[in-house]
């Protein structure tokens, strides 16, 4: 006799619509793949979290990360549940990633890092 299927739990609903994680690990001074940290991911991410709240963005949350491990490329940030990786450099580029990817459900294809934007091989 055939035992009767047992139905998997479905997953919860989101806790969050959005997830952005800022890279702010930090290296020393010197190390040959940088670290975001030392170009200026902490700023950055203290300032995407004060404007998200001024905007209202209900659902998104800002959080600190440990190293994303693509240092070469920092400040870097992710932003899942899409997985849309973003380098950007200055307070315009968090406002126009707010605006017009949390907001807008766009992309900004200028501060994107894609599949192309490898690290070189570690040593």
């Amino acid at each position: 006799m055939e035992k009767p299927a047992v139905a998997e739990p479905a997953d919860p609903p989101p806790y969050f619509q959005a997830h952005v994680f800022v890279c702010c690990n930090r290296r020393p001074d010197g190390h040959p793949r940088g670290s975001c940290a030392a170009r200026g991911s902490e700023k950055l991410r203290d300032y995407m979290k004060v404007r998200a709240k001024e905007l209202g963005l209900r659902g998104v949350r800002v959080n600190q990360a440990g190293c994303l491990d693509r240092c070469e490329f920092g400040p870097t940030l992710v932003i899942y549940p899409e997985g849309v990786w973003y380098r950007p450099e200055t307070p315009a580029d968090v406002d126009e990633i707010l605006a017009t990817h949390l907001q807008a459900g766009g992309r900004v294809p200028r501060l994107m890092l894609t599949e192309k934007d490898v690290p070189p091989p570690k040593r």
